[in-house]
């Protein structure tokens, strides 16, 4: 019998998920008003393609083999990663700024100094996050013992 809890937690990373492809959706809307519009095409992107992400890990949310403990972790440290991920770029296309930490999308944008700071350390954040989401992934995917 599945966890009632896991399960619930793959619900609310699918409603999460939604959430987020949403933001994505509207921050698409907002690429002519920011500051930097090759930015926030790739908030638009980062929005919408991190929401699928947390949509996939809630569906195979109750096939993991962790513990509750674990499990809770992922869960946060998944949230984190995906929506730093689309607020950072957001961020950086409002202000202007994230040329030193993403050039292509950057370009010439450069911003304060707190500005540029505070997107140097969203996009170690999320990397962190991911990456750690995705080794936990992968080693909690192992077959259940029925």
């Amino acid at each position: 019998m599945k966890n009632s809890n896991q399960y619930k937690m793959g619900q609310k990373l699918v409603r999460l998920g939604l959430i987020l492809f949403l933001l994505g959706l509207i921050t698409g809307l907002l690429i002519p008003v920011l500051e930097n519009p090759r930015m926030g095409l790739s908030s638009h992107l980062e929005g919408t393609l991190n929401g699928m992400l947390l949509i996939l890990f809630g569906l195979i949310w109750d096939r993991l083999s962790l513990s509750e403990k674990l499990l809770k972790w992922t869960f946060w440290l998944a949230l984190i990663g995906t929506f730093t991920n689309w607020f950072t770029t957001l961020l950086a296309a409002a202000w202007g700024a994230g040329a030193e930490m993403m050039p292509i999308a950057g370009g010439d944008y450069s911003g304060s100094e707190i500005q540029e700071i505070i997107i140097k350390t969203g996009l170690v954040v999320l990397t962190l996050a991911i990456l750690s989401v995705s080794v936990i992934l992968i080693f909690g995917m192992k077959e259940k013992n029925n």
